[in-house]
């Protein structure tokens, strides 16, 4: 299969230029030079930094000259320390993952012509970085009703990026928030830098236990790793999860590496048949659950990333309720960054 070079491990800076209160003080110093050192001596080759457009835009379509060297030092914090670095565009003007009320985006042209000349922009101003930069359009479209005309905005919005930047690699996910079965429905790329980009927290029922922003799951609710499919499935519907053709069809077997190489090689063979490649954006456990459930499920989820060669990139370094050096994953830490 083709491979991401350059993007094989990695870790997501989250919380930083992105779902934070934008104070001077959170941009200035949730993330430092210091944490980008700190991450090259893990072994991983790349890092992802989410960027809410309110850091880079104001609402009136004016450009934040102090948000985008947010951006710039990232980019050369990067180099400093011989990591690639992943732009992703975490929330657009009219669209947010994680807010289902805010959606306008999908049926506003005045806002996907607004993201197509955001994304021109980025490009002019950093596409010379594109030995070491990829840009991520836009994280976890959500509905399927969604697809055709992201399929439509995410052209235009390549189209942009090309008459300045040519060569740079250009990350595409689907929807129900980056599924990997939401590839299949991607208009397939003319272009060969464009990389199918998809999201892994599955089972969910299991990463997100207790998880406050869930609708239905209670606060108190626990469950371990390794279960069988069923016992994962009958829980998430309990609570309306959507509950991936994975899951579904694993039976009554204990999940293992095998639930995740069955999950994403239907998509990896996909792409390697049109010559793509593929890439996890963003995987991880919450930090409730049990720490030894935890490394147990990242060594499956590693073990299949291996196999097959996809990239990928842990959520989330630190806080975001996954952060990795918490201080509940102190005694952990060490087995964490070797199954990355």
């Amino acid at each position: 299969m083709k491979t991401f070079d350059g993007f094989y491990k990695g870790v997501n800076f989250g919380g930083w230029l992105s779902q934070c209160d934008y104070s001077k003080d959170r941009l200035d110093n949730f993330i430092t030079e210091a944490d980008f050192e700190r991450v090259s001596h893990w072994g991983i080759d790349h890092v992802r930094v989410p960027v809410d457009y309110n850091v880079i835009q104001t609402e009136d379509g004016e450009y934040i000259e102090s948000g985008f060297k947010y951006v710039e030092n990232a980019i050369l914090w990067c180099k400093k320390y011989g990591l690639n670095m992943v732009l992703d565009l975490h929330k657009t003007c009219g669209f947010v993952f994680d807010d289902p009320n805010y959606v306008g985006f999908f049926d506003n042209e005045k806002l996907q012509l607004r993201f197509c000349k955001l994304w021109r922009e980025i490009a002019e101003r950093f596409g010379k970085y594109s030995d070491m930069l990829a840009f991520e359009l836009l994280n976890e479209v959500t509905d399927p009703k969604f697809n055709a005309v992201w399929n439509k905005i995410a052209k235009d919005a390549i189209a942009e990026i090309r008459k300045v930047s040519p060569d740079i690699k250009i990350l595409l996910g689907g929807y129900h928030n980056c599924a990997i079965e939401a590839i299949f429905d991607l208009d397939l790329p003319t272009d060969k830098n464009v990389v199918f980009n998809f999201h892994c927290y599955e089972p969910i029922i299991f990463t997100h236990q207790g998880a406050y922003w869930v609708n239905g799951m209670k606060s108190d609710f626990r469950i371990s790793y390794p279960e069988s499919a069923d016992v994962y499935a009958n829980e998430a519907e309990k609570i309306a999860l959507y509950k991936t053709p994975a899951l579904e069809n694993f039976g009554d077997k204990e999940l293992d590496y095998t639930f995740f190489v069955n999950s994403f090689k239907p998509v990896a063979e996909y792409c390697e048949k049109h010559d793509i490649a593929l890439y996890c954006g963003e995987y991880g456990f919450i930090d409730l659950a049990e720490k030894q459930s935890g490394l147990r499920w990242l060594k499956d989820i590693n073990k299949a990333f291996e196999e097959l060669k996809i990239g990928r990139a842990i959520w989330s370094y630190k806080e975001m309720d996954f952060g990795l050096i918490d201080k509940g994953n102190k005694d952990i830490l060490d087995e964490i960054v070797k199954f990355l």
